[in-house]
């Protein structure tokens, strides 16, 4: 974890990585992280847009993992199902692969669902909400 201060900011920033070796496409969630950090504005819009907690559970080679966006009240990603004391108010579960397919554009949600690549638990509504930040990570993945 890395601590630095942006003089625009109250408040140090936590960098922090969330690439997992195993699960190449975590570093999306660095990329998204990024994103939601670089501009106040653009945060607090994320999160009015958003306005949910976002767990995406990934599978790779027998394992898995979990990550949060919380677009709820912090506008963090974060390691784990939910931030702590939360719950997700959406659980997508798809494999490593598709993510990454998914985050850079050359796949999409909806077509990942119905094949039965995407699943989806909890309120499946808020998961179409996802779109504009998968959108902001699509613009910088270099996945």
């Amino acid at each position: 974890m890395v601590t630095h201060f942006d003089p625009n900011l109250t408040q140090p920033i936590l960098t922090v990585c969330f690439l997992t070796d195993a699960f190449p496409a975590s570093a999306a969630f660095d990329l998204i992280n990024s994103s939601l950090q670089a501009n106040e504005a653009d945060r607090k819009d994320a999160i009015k847009k958003g306005g949910a907690i976002f767990a995406f559970t990934l599978k790779n080679k027998g394992q898995e993992e979990s990550w949060y966006i919380d677009l709820k009240e912090k506008g963090v990603v974060g390691k784990g199902a939910a931030p702590p004391g939360g719950k997700a108010n959406v659980t997508l579960v798809l494999s490593d692969d598709d993510f990454s397919k998914l985050i850079s554009g050359t796949a999409n949600a909806q077509k990942l669902f119905m094949s039965g690549k995407l699943k989806v638990r909890g309120d499946v509504m808020k998961a179409t909400k996802m779109e504009p930040i998968l959108k902001k990570a699509q613009n910088n993945a270099k996945l």
